[in-house]
């Protein structure tokens, strides 16, 4: 590892191994709060779309020990959080609790000294490091800082019952699900599955591919060679990890609906979802959502994340909207 070192603190340029062996180390004191940045996902990210890029995998550490990884791509003089918002819905750094000031002190004066002159940080959650803690320590460095609205996520805290979830929504909503699965049972016999053993993983990702494909034509567009691979690639690495599930619907052992998740840290990320338009008037696409937060309650998940997009099914879930930013330093 080459190192940069200043006083106690170094930085040391990192490997997508040498950060998953962070990750897997139970006594490491970082917190790998944001899905999106965990290795391998970042490692899925970048073998499909990393081409031409040039990764800059940082930690920073104190008398030799991590205190914080930030996940950066450098183009130019210009820094970013590894990812793109086509397929990362939130982003952040990776700090030890208590350690973000001295870890963005460090970073940016590493920064500067490699060249970089602007930090564009986006789609950042309210609760993220970098909002929390990144603004007040570049402004105390001299930075120009600037952070706006970018999008918004929504999300559930999960009760503990399916009768408390249904008592969050509002009578109309709460009769509307009621009667939508009602009509689902009386055309037939219904089954809902969950994926999430690695193996399986990887026959039945093609079955949701499918499913993705025929859903709407601006899904099939979105689905290229390139996206295609990175589902697939995605799938498997995060199914190794279990943090994976697909779900499942069939009606009259015919496949109806499929929603594929992620299960991490007590909290359920929605994030896609495909169907087969025959049985559209049955509405199997909001049904298989709504069976997804039905076996997140008896797992006793206490978060179901809608992710990114203010799509109005959302809402009327008992989803509470949070606003994403995008955090721009001047570093000099």
């Amino acid at each position: 590892m080459l190192e940069t070192s200043r006083g106690p603190y170094t930085v040391t340029s990192e490997t997508f191994d040498s950060i998953s062996a962070y990750w897997r180390d139970q006594r490491s004191p970082l917190s790998w709060d944001c899905l999106f940045v965990l290795p391998p996902w970042l490692k899925a990210w970048w073998r499909q779309f990393g081409t031409g890029l040039t990764p800059h995998l940082c930690a920073v550490r104190h008398d030799g020990e991590p205190i914080g990884i930030a996940p950066l791509v450098v183009q130019a003089a210009c820094a970013r959080l590894m990812g793109h918002t086509d397929v990362c819905d939130c982003l952040d750094v990776v700090v030890a609790p208590g350690r973000g000031p001295e870890f963005f002190t460090t970073l940016i004066g590493h920064l500067r000294r490699r060249g970089v002159t602007l930090l564009d940080l986006r789609v950042l959650r309210p609760d993220s490091t970098v909002l929390t803690e990144l603004p007040h320590v570049a402004s105390g460095l001299n930075c120009e800082v600037w952070c706006e609205p970018e999008d918004f996520t929504f999300e559930l805290d999960l009760p503990d019952t399916w009768d408390g979830f249904l008592q969050i929504l509002n009578p109309k909503q709460r009769h509307e699900i009621r009667r939508k699965l009602r009509r689902l049972h009386e055309a037939g016999s219904v089954n809902y599955r969950v994926v999430a053993e690695e193996e399986d993983v990887r026959e039945q990702m093609e079955t949701f591919l499918t499913l993705f494909a025929l859903n709407r034509e601006d899904k099939a567009t979105f689905m290229t060679a390139q996206m295609t691979a990175f589902f697939r690639s995605l799938a498997a690495a995060m199914a190794q990890a279990r943090i994976l599930k697909l779900f499942f619907l069939e009606l009259n052992g015919t496949l109806a609906a499929g929603v594929m998740c992620f299960d991490y840290k007590d909290t359920l990320y929605l994030y896609n979802n495909g169907y087969d338009r025959r049985f559209r008037a049955l509405s199997v696409g909001l049904l298989s959502k709504i069976f997804s937060i039905q076996d997140s309650i008896q797992r006793g998940r206490k978060k179901y994340d809608f992710l990114k997009g203010t799509e109005a099914y959302k809402h009327r879930l008992g989803g509470k909207s949070v606003p994403l930013s995008r955090c721009r330093v001047k570093l000099r």
